[in-house]
């Protein structure tokens, strides 16, 4: 088993460069899914989410994101309370899904906060997502829901892109067409295969 670390920064395009790998063959467990999962209505992670931030972040039962992420991503103390409650349920269930993988499997999973976690040497290969800073707020924003400040403090509350950079074993520019995306991780998916895994592949 081949097990990857996907990441890269909010907006950059992390969800297209698995749904191509996907296509390819490999198993993706995406953290950002668990996530959800681990707070689905009746779970104890949404309970410990509403004791520690009161029923104003449910919705007819469920979590109500919006609400929740207006705390977080103005109170850093809040957030790592959340992370405390998220992250080892996420990773439990990550590693319970890992077990039902076939043995030749190369496993991606896909962790927009890989690099603050700390998780990038748990991996026998580290991909970083990039874009560059102005492209990434523009696809953001392009998403809706979130002004120009908001989209900022999201940003900002993650790692730097120097920080992701730093760990990366194999860097998948994303600043161009989709096509050019389809071609850069079918290159990395060659790679992958290969019995040098990684050797070779461009940075850039």
């Amino acid at each position: 088993m081949l097990r990857v670390g996907l990441t890269g920064g909010i907006a950059s395009g992390k969800t297209a460069v698995s749904e191509l790998l996907h296509r390819h063959g490999a198993v993706i467990i995406d953290a950002d899914l668990l996530a959800r999962e681990v707070v689905a209505p009746g779970t104890p992670g949404l309970a410990a989410v509403v004791e520690r931030f009161g029923p104003a972040v449910l919705a007819d039962g469920a979590l109500d994101r919006a609400a929740l992420g207006k705390i977080i991503f103005s109170d850093a103390a809040a957030r790592r309370d959340l992370e405390k409650i998220i992250h080892p349920a996420v990773r439990h269930r990550a590693a319970e899904l890992e077990r039902q993988a076939p043995v030749d499997a190369v496993v991606v999973h896909v962790i927009p906060l890989l690099v603050e976690t700390g998780q990038q040497d748990g991996f026998d290969l580290v991909v970083v997502v990039d874009v560059d800073p102005e492209v990434q707020l523009a696809r953001l924003l392009e998403r809706g829901g979130l002004s120009a400040e908001q989209a900022g403090a999201r940003i900002a509350a993650q790692a730097s892109r120097q920080q992701r950079l730093a760990v990366a074993d194999v860097v998948i520019d994303n600043n161009g067409s989709p096509s050019r995306l389809e071609r850069r991780v079918a290159e990395l998916w060659a790679s992958l295969r290969s019995p040098a895994t990684g050797e070779g592949f461009a940075k850039t």
